[in-house]
């Protein structure tokens, strides 16, 4: 049995589809949603990664502003730069993109980034309001496990589910889109012991550790669904994921591959919550103005 690849770049499609129909509804009404992504380093992939955003919401038909604030940027002027976009009436969605200048916090910084334009959910109040079944914008990385698996119809309401990281980006906010689908839900971290012990009766895993080949196939059962959301960069400059991706094909009837995966789908909805976010700000502003 070799286990079937669960690609997110077909789904990634259909999304951007949507961002574009979204995006020419909105510019109907008056409105080209607009994306600000604020950076400060000098690491060459994240500048790669944050142009990959730029040109992805170009051609959907958003506006993509860099703030690129250099790796000496302190925390004060990040502060002022998140707080004056978040009063942009002109700025529908915000990225604070990491990483930051060293002995700058996130923690303190995604404060500033107003929750009706946190696109990313990167601000406490959104993860808040996610806790108890508010509105607010999930992290994009935690809606793409949760789209990817509708999108292949793989059950979650009564499943076992392991989660293996507890990161505020995707652990645990995933852990909380999935208990919204009535799964069972686990979570793992570096003190739960064997991972065995919880993997091996799971429907589902997702791994999301940042740990290369931290899950292989003696983790999983026969037939599992296994979600990789790791990427790391190897000293050849090739991505791997968190799962030993050889051996759990062997066993798992399901795994996303990385790159390809979780991954292709992450960008398309920055750009779908970009546009989602500049339909309620105009409905606030006008009543009615958007169908």
């Amino acid at each position: 049995m070799s286990a079937t690849l669960l690609s997110g770049k077909q789904l990634a499609k259909i999304i951007k589809q949507k961002v574009q129909h979204e995006a020419r509804a909105l510019e109907a009404d008056g409105v080209r949603p607009a994306l600000a992504v604020v950076v400060a380093t000098d690491d060459g992939s994240t500048h790669w990664y944050v142009r990959s955003i730029e040109r992805a919401a170009e051609s959907a038909g958003i506006s993509c502003r860099i703030v690129d604030l250099g790796p000496n940027a302190t925390g004060q002027v990040l502060a002022s730069v998140l707080k004056d976009l978040s009063e942009d009436p002109s700025v529908n969605g915000i990225i604070l993109q990491t990483p930051l200048p060293p002995g700058v916090g996130t923690d303190e910084l995604v404060g500033h980034i107003a929750p009706e334009k946190d696109i990313d959910g990167a601000n406490p109040l959104s993860l808040g309001r996610l806790a108890v079944g508010q509105p607010s914008f999930a992290p994009a990385t935690a809606r793409a496990v949760i789209e990817i698996l509708d999108h292949f119809d793989i059950p979650l309401a009564g499943r076992n589910v392991v989660v293996i990281g507890r990161s505020a980006v995707v652990g645990k906010p995933l852990s909380l889109l999935l208990l919204e689908r009535d799964a069972a839900v686990t979570v793992c971290h570096s003190r739960s012991g064997p991972l065995e012990r919880y993997t091996k009766t799971a429907d589902v895993v997702v791994v999301a550790a940042g740990r290369t080949g931290l899950l292989n196939g003696g983790h999983v059962s026969s037939g599992a669904t296994v979600i990789d959301v790791g990427t790391n960069v190897l000293p050849d400059g090739s991505l791997a994921g968190d799962v030993d991706e050889g051996s759990v094909r062997g066993v798992a009837a399901a795994l996303t591959p990385v790159p390809g995966g979780v991954g292709s789908v992450t960008t398309s909805l920055l750009l779908l919550h970009t546009t989602e976010a500049a339909r309620e700000q105009l409905r606030s502003l006008v009543p009615g103005a958007v169908r």
